[in-house]
């Protein structure tokens, strides 16, 4: 054979049709090609798809009579990226059997280049044509639509078989395997709703940008069969879903629709007959949140529909809110100024020309002009404050709502600069965090209630990093930690969880996982709404940049303009707050949405939102 093992050979054109949707509706351009396929080389890479916007639709084109092996593994490697029907172009390529077997489902590996293809010798029949296809891993996608970061070493086997005087595959992939491009083009990212105690929590999962090809459901009806399939298996531990076991769509439904009152009508199997009023509600307010994000409509109300076709229950989007249990809209920004005192703003984002001007946090530290602030977090309910020395030793919790002297130190770090305790974080039910980086003995402490006693949580999977930044999810089910090794940070987000009542055991972080794996080093991270990330760091070679992330570390959107030189970040969960931020030249600068950076104020540091 031509080429070297280890060598890679450009492949010729991609054989694939490719349909462009007009606007308006009407007719399409089809383009379609075949290509010839190179006749000798032992490696051939199959390259990513180049960026094609979402209103292409990719139609593989089915294998050539007498094809040769290699042109029927390229070709069927092609062909799983299609929008075909129940992938009827792919299972062209495989033998009667395989294409019978073969159920790919929800489950697809995500690739972060292309794919290399290896000619090798058969297992059982050394004459037989095998194939090894490898590539570098960015992700998995699980059978319940969940993103994993993985950055593993993808390799899998193909066999191929000669039926008659036709080259067919007998053993092909158990998922999906696409390159990013490809994913991205014909994958959206969405979130779905559960309860984590009476607060709605955001599980992000990706479901096909149109029809899915198996299931022949929209996307909006696909995300609501993932949402009745339950929660992903990360999140499931803290999260419950009020819809009853079995619940499931009405038999053949594929479509769900808005109607002219802008109301959501789910028709349900006889599972969800029966289920009390609540329950109902609940199962509404989460059909509600995961839908409206997902469309382009305003939903005003969604009702749920027995087996039977009569309405059990309706919510509004007023109701949805209460049921939801959100936090609420903050009504200060924090920011600690240039004598080391803690300062607040009152924003208001439709007076750009003037604003008020900041006053110092109520309390004992108005009192004390001597204690020195070094970060702070203030309580959702902007009663307390949490706030560590200047020197980064002591950290104090303070009344926001009466005067008085200086309490003692609720905690003592073992280090000191540039060593201190992290920055602290308030949580849903009222607990306070705080990371001690100290190298020699680096720990996360939690106080219950920010009063009880500091108790050392254990944090699965942190292999030796130490922690120097963290924040709790306005959920309070996930918390996400900036980890250093060596000279590098790194952003992961575990799962906090809680003991039932009457358990003696004791709070725990587990299960981090790479929040932000396409970045080389992160600087700061702040929660954002809908269970995202605002992330400030910089891809390897790049510059320092910020931009949101799903929390499955999944990128989600393109960086905010002109972010440069931040080094801190805040987000609040109403999305008409501005994002804050520290600039090493301007202090403290705010983006309203819809508009652009601005200083608000000369000199400060450290900005936060009550969390």
């Amino acid at each position: 054979m031509g080429a070297e093992p280890g060598r890679s050979r450009r492949r010729a054109p991609r054989a694939l049709g490719v349909v462009r949707a007009l606007a308006l509706g009407v007719a399409g351009l089809l383009l379609a090609g075949c290509a010839s396929m190179p006749d000798h080389g032992e490696v051939r890479p199959v390259e990513a798809s180049q960026g094609v916007d979402s209103q292409v639709r990719v139609f593989g084109v089915p294998p050539a009579d007498k094809a040769s092996p290699q042109e029927i593994v390229d070709g069927f490697l092609e062909a799983m990226t299609s929008d075909d029907p129940q992938l009827q172009t792919a299972r062209k390529y495989l033998t009667a059997e395989a294409a019978e077997k073969w159920k790919p489902g929800a489950a697809v590996t995500v690739l972060s280049s292309g794919l290399d293809r290896f000619s090798v010798p058969g297992e059982k029949d050394p004459a037989a044509p095998r194939f090894k296809i490898a590539g570098k891993m960015l992700a998995t996608v699980d059978e319940r639509s969940a993103y994993q970061p993985d950055d593993r070493r993808y390799e899998q086997f193909l066999q191929l078989q000669q039926t008659g005087d036709q080259w067919r595959i007998a053993t092909p992939p158990s998922s999906l395997v696409l390159s990013e491009s490809d994913f991205q083009r014909i994958y959206r990212p969405v979130n779905k709703y559960y309860f984590a105690g009476s607060t709605l929590v955001a599980d992000p999962v990706y479901v096909r940008q149109r029809s899915d090809p198996d299931s022949r459901m929209d996307p909006t009806t696909q995300t609501v069969t993932s949402l009745l399939d339950g929660p992903s298996k990360w999140l499931g531990p803290v999260v419950t879903s009020s819809f009853p076991t079995g619940t499931e769509l009405r038999e053949g439904t594929k479509s769900l629709s808005i109607d002219g009152q802008n109301a959501l009508r789910v028709p349900l199997n006889k599972n969800a007959d029966d289920v009390v009023e609540p329950q109902c509600r609940r199962m509404a307010t989460q059909l509600l949140y995961t839908v409206k994000d997902l469309t382009g409509f305003r939903i005003d109300r969604v009702d749920i529909v027995r087996s039977d076709g009569t309405t059990r229950c309706q919510v509004s989007e007023v109701d949805a809110a209460v049921i939801a249990n959100l936090p609420l809209s903050p009504g200060h920004q924090y920011y600690v100024d240039a004598e080391h005192r803690l300062q607040r703003l009152n924003l208001d984002p439709n007076r750009e020309d003037q604003q008020d001007p900041p006053s110092p946090a109520p309390g004992p530290l108005s009192g004390n002009p001597a204690f020195k602030v070094g970060s702070a977090a203030v309580s959702y309910d902007e009663k307390r404050a949490a706030v560590v020395s200047e020197d980064g030793h002591g950290l104090y919790v303070v009344n926001l709502t009466t005067a008085g002297p200086m309490p003692p130190p609720m905690l003592t770090g073992k280090g000191a600069k540039p060593y201190g305790l992290a920055t602290p974080t308030w949580d849903a039910t009222g607990d306070l965090w705080v990371a001690d980086p100290d190298p020699q003995d680096p720990a996360l402490w939690r106080l219950p209630g920010g009063t009880g006693a500091p108790e050392r949580v254990e944090v699965s999977g942190l292999a030796g990093g130490r922690i120097t930044g963290l924040k709790a999810s306005p959920d309070g089910v996930r918390i996400a930690l900036l980890v250093q090794r060596e000279s590098r940070k790194y952003l992961y987000t575990g799962r906090i969880e809680r003991p039932e009542k009457g358990d003696a055991s004791a709070v725990a972080v587990r299960e981090l996982r790479p929040a932000a794996p396409q970045l080389a080093d992160v600087t700061a991270m702040s929660w954002a709404p809908r269970g995202r990330l605002l992330v400030v760091g910089r891809e390897s070679g790049g510059v320092v940049q910020a931009r949101y992330m799903l929390s499955d570390g999944s990128m989600v959107g393109a960086g905010l303009p002109g972010a440069t030189g931040l080094v801190a970040v805040a987000a609040s969960e109403d999305e008409k707050k501005p994002v804050v931020a520290e600039s090493l030249e301007d202090g403290i600068v705010w983006l309203p949405p819809g508009a652009q950076w601005r200083t608000v104020v000369a000199g400060g540091k450290a900005p936060v939102y009550p969390g």
